[in-house]
C-alpha cells in the first residue's frame, strides 16, 4: 500500500476547502475521491498489459460536480433510485418529499447525499471514513440521520465500500454509489460482457417506478450468462422502449445472509479489464446511461454519449416504502435503536 494522497481540489462558494484523497493499493488500483458527494473522480486500473486508465466517468472542475453532476461518482441519499407519488406513509403519517423526477424523488432529491460536503478522515493509508448528518426532515425525509461511509482498498485489486447509518426517528434509506464505469477507459460501453446474477427485473412504468417482479427467460433482461450489451439493448422490447435503453433493478438470487455474494460480472473483451461487484444487498441497478447525450465532456474533452459509461448500483429496489415487506421487496425502515448496514465489494481483474 502506498501513502495517502491529499491535496486540494477546489472551493465551495461559501469559501471552504475541498480536498481530493487518493488511495494506491501498491498493486495497480487507484481511487481519487472529494469530499463533496463523497465523489470518486478518478477509478485508475491496468489492463490485461498492465496500462493503466482510469474507469469511471468524471467531470472537469469543482464546479462541474456542484452544478451538472448527473450522479457521477456520488454517495446516493437518503434513498437511491426512485420513490413514486411525490412521498410515502410510514406508522400512518404521510411524508411529501423533494420531487425531482417527473413526480418522483430521484436518489434523496435534489439536495441528496451526493451534494453535500461530507467530514472526510482518513483511517490508514487504504481507508477512508466519510460521514455526513443529515437533519430531520432533509429533503422530507423523517428523523435525524447519521450516516457513514467507509472507503477501503485491499492489497490486491479490491475497493470495498461499508455503509451504515442510524436514525432517532422511523425513517427510509437506501444507500448506494453511483459510478459510472467503463473498463475501456473511453469511447462506448456496448461491447462489454454483462453477467446480472439474476433470474428476475422489475418492471417499470412510464414514470419508471417497479410495477411487479418479471422472469428475465427469452428477454433481453437475461444477462446469467456474459452477454454483450450491444446484443441486447437494441431489441424492441417495451422496456427497454420505455427507458431508452436499460434503467431497471434486478433480484439477485443469493440469499440475504448479510454476506457478501456475485450481483454482477462486467468485462471488456479490447482491454481485458474486468469487473466482478459483490454485495449484500438485495438488488442491483443495471443503467445504461441513456441520458448521457453530448452535453458533458470529460477532463481531457472528450463527450460523453448514450453509452459511454454504464452503473451497477447495488441496494434494495426502488419506491419500496410503496410495496409490503416480504421476500421478494425487503423494507427500506430504519428505526431507532437498530443500525442499517450494507457493503459492496468491487474486485477489478
Amino acid at each position: 500500500m502506498k501513502p495517502l494522497q491529499i491535496r486540494e481540489y477546489g472551493r465551495m462558494p461559501d469559501g471552504r476547502a475541498v480536498h481530493e484523497y487518493t488511495l494506491d493499493s501498491g498493486a495497480g488500483l487507484r481511487l481519487s475521491v472529494i469530499d463533496l458527494g463523497g465523489i470518486v473522480t478518478r477509478l485508475e486500473v491496468p489492463d490485461a498489459r498492465g496500462h493503466l486508465a482510469n474507469v469511471v466517468l468524471g467531470l472537469p472542475t469543482l464546479d462541474d460536480y456542484r452544478l451538472r453532476n448527473p450522479h457521477f461518482g456520488v454517495i446516493v441519499g437518503r434513498y437511491g433510485n426512485r420513490i413514486g407519488q411525490g412521498g410515502f406513509t410510514l406508522d400512518g403519517e404521510h411524508y411529501p418529499l423533494d420531487v425531482n423526477d417527473g413526480a418522483n424523488c430521484l436518489h434523496g432529491g435534489r439536495q441528496g447525499f451526493g451534494t453535500r460536503v461530507w467530514e472526510v478522515e482518513p483511517e490508514s493509508d487504504s481507508c477512508l471514513c466519510l460521514r455526513l448528518v443529515s437533519p430531520d426532515g432533509d429533503q422530507g425525509f423523517p428523523g435525524r440521520v447519521t450516516a457513514t461511509v467507509r472507503y477501503r482498498l485491499t492489497d490486491d485489486r479490491d475497493w470495498l465500500v461499508e455503509y451504515e447509518a442510524t436514525t432517532d426517528r422511523a425513517t427510509v434509506i437506501n444507500l448506494t454509489h453511483h459510478d459510472y464505469f467503463n473498463l475501456a477507459g473511453g469511447g462506448s460501453v456496448l461491447g462489454h460482457e454483462l453477467e446480472l446474477t439474476a433470474s428476475r427485473y422489475a418492471e417499470v412504468d412510464a414514470g419508471m417506478i417497479p410495477t411487479g417482479l418479471a422472469d428475465v427467460t427469452g428477454t433481453p433482461f437475461d444477462f446469467r450468462t456474459p452477454q454483450r450489451i450491444e446484443a441486447r439493448i437494441r431489441q424492441a422490447h417495451p422496456q427497454l422502449q420505455r427507458a431508452h435503453g436499460y434503467d431497471h433493478s434486478w433480484v439477485l438470487d443469493a440469499p440475504q445472509d448479510g454476506e457478501l455474494h456475485r450481483a454482477a460480472r462486467l468485462r471488456d473483451p479490447a482491454s481485458g479489464r474486468s469487473l466482478e461487484v459483490l454485495t449484500t444487498e438485495p438488488a442491483v441497478q443495471f443503467y445504461s446511461g441513456n441520458a448521457l447525450d453530448g452535453s458533458l465532456a470529460s477532463p481531457d474533452g472528450q463527450l460523453y454519449r448514450q453509452g459511454d459509461g454504464l452503473c451497477l448500483e447495488t441496494q434494495h429496489h426502488p419506491d419500496s416504502p410503496h410495496h409490503p415487506d416480504g421476500p421478494d421487496w425487503p423494507s427500506t425502515v430504519l428505526r431507532p435503536g437498530q443500525t442499517y448496514r450494507s457493503r459492496t465489494l468491487h474486485r477489478f481483474g
